[in-house]
């Protein structure tokens, strides 16, 4: 039997399950939890897979929940969803559109929406999850099945190890992740070795010597100091890199004074870095500490200025091996709706698992937006505003068919590494 003939008789049942896995993605879209908060959405995941006979760690690094689902002797497969949601307000408009509103870290409320698409990862693991303890006659092996907290504050792959992961589950042989990202929905990208960038978050603070805003010849100003941080900082990638080696830098957030007419004494400024590999990641952020001190030294700065280096991505680079196999089966499955994914500057946790176990993986891309309204702007020329990307307040993945295509995605790469049944 083909792998194809296997993954249509596994995803044969998907039919019956549709209705229950869109209204469960909808209401998992209309009550998103941050990240380390995500107990609604994991006691969901728990019960869900528990009825389809998964054995179930819950609790894992605090809000993360696992399955292992043992089908005799094979290889074992990890897949891996992430849960949580983000601090930003929907303005989708969609009718199970979030309304919800949390507690940051720090104790602020604030808007809280699935503008990143977890939650469709979380069901479509979750739909490809009960689709293969329904056919355990077509496949023998072992399965496991991770729903992670914390992706988007970047600790919940490490508070899962810490926690006693590797202790807990069957070591895999691969693992696998898919991410939503804005391309048609009903196609999937494979890309082999460097496929998401590192990240690194940087915090700047320059002290300068506060005054009267009449008398900034009294003062060392440090919102001059932080203006002139910030536009040197764009020569890094710039006139500091060769255009062969990609890297991204960005100051999010500058934060000085409270009044108009008064020179505060500091400012602060948030950065953030992509980049790809070691060598180029070591040089921006020695041109970011050599920027910064000798900006405020020329300014006559009577303080050294902070450079704090905060959380930090692992880049993610896909096994080729892993990556070769996953592509030839989605060729197979998805014929010309399977192609090869760009480099993304976006930044992920997922591979600390499958390092932590020490054993190759691969991610893939998975369309997610209306077909049609993808083809209108890319023939516009206008994908870059009229196509909302992850993390925009208007982002929301178009139900279907990402949802069948996430599922079948998951099967498919399954069953290419899980043996067949005897005589298949």
């Amino acid at each position: 039997m083909s792998l194809k003939d296997r993954v249509d008789e596994v995803v044969a049942g998907l039919g019956g399950i549709r209705p229950e896995l869109e209204g469960f993605y909808e209401d998992l879209h209309a009550h998103p939890e941050l990240g380390h908060q995500e107990h609604r959405t994991a006691t969901r995941v728990a019960e869900r897979l528990g009825s389809c006979g998964f054995q179930v760690h819950d609790g894992v690094g605090g809000t993360g929940v696992v399955g292992v689902l043992a089908n005799g002797d094979g290889p074992t497969v990890l897949l891996r969803a992430d849960m949580d949601a983000l601090p930003v307000r929907e303005e989708t408009g969609l009718p199970y559109a979030s309304k919800a509103v949390g507690k940051d870290a720090s104790g602020r409320e604030v808007p809280v929406s699935h503008a990143c698409g977890h939650d469709m990862h979380v069901t479509c693991l979750l739909g490809a999850a009960r689709l293969l303890a329904a056919a355990r006659d077509a496949w023998r092996g072992t399965l496991v099945a991770l729903f992670q907290p914390a992706e988007e504050p970047g600790d919940g792959a490490d508070g899962m190890l810490a926690d006693g992961l590797t202790d807990l589950v069957p070591r895999p042989d691969v693992a696998f992740a898919q991410h939503v990202l804005p391309y048609p929905a009903g196609r999937v990208g494979t890309r082999a070795g460097s496929f998401l960038s590192a990240a690194d978050n940087i915090r700047v603070t320059v002290h300068g010597r506060g005054a009267h805003g009449s008398a900034p010849q009294a003062a060392i100003d440090p919102v001059v100091m932080a203006s002139m941080i910030v536009v040197r900082l764009q020569t890094i990638v710039s006139r500091e890199l060769a255009a062969t080696r990609p890297a991204v830098l960005t100051v999010g957030s500058v934060q000085a004074g409270t009044s108009g007419n008064v020179i505060p004494e500091s400012a602060e400024l948030l950065l953030n870095v992509r980049t790809y590999d070691e060598e180029t990641r070591r040089a921006v952020l020695a041109a970011v500490r050599r920027i910064v001190t000798a900006e405020c030294a020329a300014s006559g700065a009577d303080r050294e200025p902070e450079v704090e280096e905060g959380t930090r991505f692992p880049p993610t680079v896909n096994d080729a091996a892993a990556t070769r196999e996953v592509a030839a089966a989605f060729a197979e499955v998805f014929g010309e709706h399977a192609g090869t994914a760009e480099l993304q500057s976006a930044s992920e946790d997922f591979s600390r698992i499958p390092d932590a176990f020490g054993v190759p993986y691969t991610y893939w891309a998975l369309g997610c937006v209306d077909p049609d309204a993808y083809e209108a702007a890319r023939r516009g020329g206008t994908v870059a505003r009229d196509i909302p990307v992850n993390h925009s307040s208007r982002f929301a993945p178009v139900l279907q068919p990402t949802l069948d295509t996430g599922v079948r995605a998951l099967v498919t790469a399954t069953l290419s590494r899980l043996a067949a049944r005897d005589g298949a």
